[in-house]
């Protein structure tokens, strides 16, 4: 996987206390019962780490981890070019 698949993981182990055994690039975040607040409070931690802002709309929790950090990459991407 990605190294920012690796950093999302390492954020939801350290900062959200889930457990790494849960975790694979298929997972969802329903898997890990997460809701929408979980959400909104991931991309802002995400934000201040990483430094990219990913729109709260951008996704959800049928996505999967690696979903996740292909949107991280992508709006990195984004804010390189611009």
């Amino acid at each position: 996987m990605s190294s920012t698949y690796d950093q999302l993981v390492t954020i939801l182990t350290e900062r959200f206390e889930v457990s790494q055994d849960e975790i694979t690039p298929d997972t969802t975040f329903e898997d890990l019962e997460m809701d929408s607040l979980f959400m909104v409070e991931l991309l802002l931690v995400v934000q201040n780490e990483m430094g990219v802002k990913i729109g709260e709309d951008a996704a959800t929790t049928g996505d999967t981890v690696a979903r996740a950090a292909e949107l991280i990459d992508a709006a990195t991407a984004a804010a390189s070019s611009s």
